[in-house]
């Protein structure tokens, strides 16, 4: 007799307990403006990798740069500031 291994772990992969939790969530709300900062910096780098980056492709990714770079502080700061007893800056 064959174990039928392969079909039990399919039916368990989306079972409830492999959901993310709330808090989970809660994180990834938090840091998605650095997730779309990133992004939006991989997509300028990805333009530029079959030709040489025109001043118009540096540009844009310096800009998209500054932006993942604001969205950290953004989150440090916020992060830094949730952490602060009495709510002081």
């Amino acid at each position: 007799m064959n174990p039928i291994v392969t079909v039990q772990d399919a039916v368990t992969a989306f079972a409830d307990f492999m959901e993310p939790t709330n808090a989970e969530l809660d994180a990834i709300e938090r840091e998605m403006p650095v997730i779309l900062a990133d992004v939006e910096l991989l997509d300028a780098h990805i333009v530029t990798l079959d030709r040489i980056p025109t001043e118009l492709d540096n540009r844009r990714i310096r800009r998209a740069r500054r932006r993942a770079l604001a969205a950290r502080v953004a989150l440090l700061n916020r992060s830094a500031r949730a952490s602060l007893p009495g709510g002081a800056a």
